[in-house]
């Protein structure tokens, strides 16, 4: 299921595609289905951690500036690579089609908490932006590096 995480219902509306780019994304979905196989592995691949990333690269080094950005927010809330999974779509052009078709999402990168589909680089963006990643961080047993820079601050 699409999920996107911001605060307003008129927000919620800007998620939907215009009907062009949804015709363009129907039809190449159904030419290129996510096998029962393929779709069972991503299932594991996105519960296999708290934190999933689908990116083009690996967070050491990330091949586009969306996925760049996205480490860089995991990053800046503390999160290093051995907290999170990444799978680096590029090495594998089945699993950067499928995850796509998994989501209902037409980019990469995708993040995923406790195996639910949050969204790509501009939803982590705008979650950083208002504050709700901390919250949602929380909400999946992971303290944010911000908040407890905060707490520090307080004493």
């Amino acid at each position: 299921n699409l999920r996107c995480l911001f605060n307003t219902t008129a927000s919620l509306r800007q998620c939907k595609l215009s009907p062009t780019l949804s015709s363009l994304l129907t039809s190449s979905l159904s030419t290129s289905s996510t096998t029962g196989s393929m779709h069972d592995k991503i299932a594991e691949m996105v519960k296999a951690n708290k934190v999933v990333v689908f990116m083009k690269g690996v967070p050491e080094e990330p091949r586009c500036g969306f996925s760049n950005a996205v480490i860089k927010i995991l990053e800046f809330h503390g999160l290093k690579p051995d907290v999170y999974s990444a799978h680096n779509v590029l090495d594998n052009e089945q699993l950067r089609q499928d995850i796509k078709t998994f989501s209902d999402w037409p980019t990469i990168p995708q993040v995923y908490f406790n195996g639910e589909f949050i969204g790509g680089c501009d939803v982590l963006i705008k979650m950083h932006q208002n504050g709700e990643l901390i919250e949602e961080l929380k909400k999946i047993g992971i303290k944010s590096a911000l908040l407890a820079a905060q707490e520090e601050k307080k004493e």
